[in-house]
């Protein structure tokens, strides 16, 4: 859904899943910073199907402040779905987002502002000093914060806070889905977006409960590696599995082909010599195979998606000279065939 409102500087996403406790502590934070800064604001106050009052507090203070717009989405989703609907009804130039339960301080917006002034897309917080219990938060963390920017090569500290300012136009850009939020700095580098990093103070939760917990940290190792597939293979799949099913051929093969040379130098029977060789060199052949065939139906299937809904496999930043179209906007699309003419 897209916005039609006029855009203002910056906005404030934040989504909430019964928060009801921290909702007014968290408003008035809010309000004091971003008047401080003396730019034109918007909130974006998601409840994510909370079964509190945490509708009914968000409500109220959108009734008195006209800079404030609670969506209420029909059941939990998820923190990705409710970003994603914060971004969706959103019309700053900026885009930041915290999570609901005050373990971000709003207090510390500037220093994202004063980042992405120096011409970031892209600025996320970096809890550097973490406060919540060290085997079941602590560590999954850090391992999974190495393995994403080891397998992303975007040098970030801390991946999972929510706690991060983004350009427009770059979040237009990614789609949203399972609990992709965390890998946006990851997607978005595909595009060539400038990535920054500010350290933030990781506050301990003093009202409700978490809802986090360690198999948040298991479902976040399996979306790391779709993302890891979106970013190195989306648009060339045969090259995944066509390298798998190449290697299983050659193993396969070159199995098969002794046994058979095997075979007529000392006219050996195979099945009781060497049985479970020829299993495996057989398994390796059909597997092969397989893998090609997997890498061929993805390479049609990514044709068909990019063509079908026009979307284009590289990014522009930004155009300069006469032909320059507006920032925002797209060139219309060629019809099929015309590429190069």
């Amino acid at each position: 859904m897209k916005n039609e409102h006029t855009p203002v500087a910056y906005s404030v996403v934040v989504p909430f899943y019964n928060e009801m406790e921290n909702v007014p502590q968290l408003y008035v934070k809010i309000i004091d910073v971003m008047d401080a800064i003396g730019e034109p604001f918007e909130m974006i106050f998601v409840d994510d199907g909370s079964k509190d009052g945490t509708f009914r507090q968000l409500s109220e203070i959108a009734r008195h402040d006209d800079r404030v717009v609670v969506v209420r989405l029909r059941r939990n989703f998820g923190q990705t779905a409710a970003l994603k609907a914060g971004f969706d009804h959103s019309n700053g130039e900026i885009i930041i987002s915290m999570d609901g339960d005050l373990q971000h301080d709003p207090a510390e917006i500037p220093r994202f502002i004063e980042k992405m002034k120096e011409g970031y897309d892209i600025v996320s917080g970096w809890r550097v000093e973490r406060t919540d219990h060290w085997l079941s938060r602590q560590l999954p963390s850090r391992v999974a914060n190495r393995m994403m920017a080891w397998l992303s090569r975007v040098d970030l500290h801390d991946f999972g806070t929510t706690f991060k300012a983004y350009r427009r136009e770059i979040l237009s850009e990614i789609n949203l889905y399972g609990e992709l939020h965390r890998f946006i700095p990851a997607l978005a580098s595909w595009a060539g977006a400038s990535i920054g990093e500010v350290p933030i103070t990781n506050i301990p939760r003093k009202n409700g409960k978490s809802n986090y917990g360690i198999s948040r940290t298991i479902r976040v190792l399996l979306d790391l590696l779709s993302v890891k597939f979106l970013l190195d293979y989306s648009t060339r799949p045969l090259q995944l599995f066509g390298l798998a099913g190449l290697a299983c051929l050659a193993v396969g093969g070159s199995v098969d082909l002794w046994l058979v040379i095997d075979k007529l130098v000392k006219n050996q029977d195979i099945i009781l010599s060497h049985g479970p060789l020829l299993l495996l060199g057989t398994a390796l052949v059909i597997g092969g195979i397989q893998f090609m065939a997997i890498g061929l139906i993805g390479e049609l299937l990514t044709r068909t998606y990019y063509e079908s809904q026009d979307k284009p496999i590289y990014t522009v930043r930004e155009l300069r000279g006469r032909r320059a179209v507006p920032a925002g906007r797209r060139e219309p699309p060629r019809p099929a065939g015309t590429a190069g003419r």
